[in-house]
C-alpha cells in the first residue's frame, strides 16, 4: 500500500461545520492507512464533537490522527513527500508555508461543498504558486466529475442494521429520554441557525393528525411554544459526531445546517431540509438553488427548503403542510432514498483525494 503523510489545516468559521468536515476527512484518511496530522485553531470546538479530545494537551492521537493546535503548526515541518491540505482556503501559517519549498510536498486547496455546475470544470485544476509547490483545487460535490462526498465503506450497512432495530429503544439510548415516542410519531430533528423560521414550523406540525416529536440538540431554541396536543418539543444532549448518524437514522424528517450535517443527512436517506450558511448579498440562495436542481425534491419540499432559508414563517407553514400530505410525502421519501443510492455509486471523498494525490506524486 502506498503511504502519503497528510497535514490537514482547519480554521473554524461556521460553528461546528469546518471542524466536523476536517475531523471526518482526517479519520477517513487515517483509516485508509495514511499518517495524518490535523492542525486546528479552535480545538475546543472540535472537543464538542470529539469528547475524548483534551484541549489542554500539546498533541493527542485519536483514531489514528495526531491533533495539534494552530500555534504548534507554525513551528512544524511539512511532511517530506507528503500532502498539505488547506481546508476551505484557510491560509497556512506563513512560516509553515515557507518551509514547504523543496520538501516535495503536494498542496491541496479543499474547497467548500457546492452543487454549482462550474465546480466540475475547476475540480483538480492546478494553481501555480510563487514558492514552486504544486497546488491543486479539490472540490467535494455531487457528481462523478467532483471529489464526491465523505462516506465510510460500512456506512450504509450500519444504517440498514440500525433500521432493523426498535427505533424507540435506539432513541432513548442515544438521548436519555425517559420515554420513547409512539410508534406512529413523526420524529423531527431540528438542528438550525438562530434565524430559522420556527413559528411556521411549529404551526404546521401542531396541526398534524399524528403525534410529533421535535428533537433539539443542545437545548430548546428561543421562541418555543408550550407543547400542545400531539406536538412535543424536547431538548436532547448535543451528541458527539460518532453518534450523530444514529440520531439522524432515528428521525423521519431532518432539519440540518451547514456542510457536514447535510452530507450525513443525505446518507440517512430520509427527507431533509437544509439551512445553508448565510452569505452577504444572498449568494447562498444561488448555491441553494443549484443544490435543489441536483436534489430534485417534489415541488412542495423544494419550496419548503426555499422558505426555510428565507426565514419566511408563513411560507414554511404552508409548504410544510403540503409536503406532509400524500402523495408528496411518499414521493419525497422515495426520492431521498434514490438520491442516496445515486451518490453511493460515486467515489467517496477521502478515497478520491488519496487517489488524486497518489497520481500527482507518480507523475512528478
Amino acid at each position: 500500500m502506498s503511504i502519503l503523510p497528510f497535514d490537514l489545516f482547519c480554521r473554524v468559521v461556521d460553528n461546528f461545520g469546518d471542524a466536523g468536515v476536517c475531523w471526518r476527512l482526517a479519520r477517513r484518511l487515517a483509516a485508509l492507512g495514511q499518517p495524518v496530522r490535523l492542525w486546528i485553531d479552535r480545538p475546543e470546538v472540535l472537543a464538542r464533537l470529539l469528547p475524548a479530545l483534551d484541549v489542554q494537551a500539546d498533541g493527542q492521537v485519536l483514531d489514528g490522527v495526531r491533533i495539534g493546535s494552530w500555534h504548534q503548526a507554525e513551528h512544524a515541518q511539512p511532511p517530506r513527500g507528503g500532502v498539505v491540505v488547506e481546508a476551505f482556503a484557510c491560509a497556512l501559517p506563513p512560516a509553515y508555508e515557507a518551509a514547504m519549498a523543496g520538501r516535495g510536498c503536494l498542496w491541496i486547496n479543499l474547497e467548500y461543498l457546492s452543487a454549482e455546475p462550474w465546480v466540475e470544470g475547476c475540480h483538480g485544476l492546478p494553481s501555480p504558486q510563487a514558492n514552486g509547490v504544486p497546488k491543486f483545487f479539490f472540490f467535494p460535490g455531487f457528481t462523478p466529475s467532483t471529489g464526491g462526498l465523505l462516506r465510510e465503506p460500512d456506512l450504509l450497512a450500519r444504517h440498514a442494521d440500525a433500521q432493523a432495530q426498535d427505533r424507540g429503544a435506539r432513541l432513548q439510548a442515544l438521548t436519555g429520554l425517559p420515554t420513547a415516542p409512539p410508534s406512529d410519531a413523526l420524529c423531527v430533528l431540528l438542528f438550525c441557525y438562530p434565524d430559522a423560521p420556527l413559528a411556521g414550523l411549529y404551526a404546521a406540525l401542531a396541526d398534524l393528525e399524528r403525534p410529533v416529536w421535535i428533537l433539539v440538540p443542545g437545548g430548546r431554541p428561543e421562541a418555543t411554544p408550550r407543547d400542545r396536543d400531539g406536538l412535543r418539543i424536547l431538548s436532547i444532549p448535543f451528541v458527539p459526531q460518532a453518534s450523530f448518524d444514529e440520531l439522524l437514522w432515528c428521525c423521519d424528517l431532518n432539519f440540518v445546517r451547514g456542510e457536514d450535517s447535510l452530507v450525513r443527512a443525505l446518507w440517512a436517506g430520509a427527507p431533509l431540509v437544509w439551512q445553508i450558511y448565510r452569505q452577504a448579498g444572498n449568494t447562498h440562495l444561488e448555491k441553494l438553488e443549484a443544490w435543489l436542481d441536483r436534489a430534485r425534491w417534489p415541488e412542495p419540499a423544494a419550496e419548503l427548503t426555499r422558505a426555510w432559508n428565507r426565514s419566511d414563517d408563513e411560507a414554511v407553514s404552508t409548504s410544510l403542510t403540503a409536503t406532509l400530505r400524500e402523495p408528496a410525502w411518499s414521493a419525497w421519501r422515495v426520492r431521498s432514498r434514490a438520491w442516496r443510492a445515486e451518490l453511493a455509486r460515486q467515489a467517496d471523498l477521502g478515497q478520491d483525494l488519496l487517489d488524486f494525490c497518489l497520481r500527482r506524486h507518480q507523475t512528478r
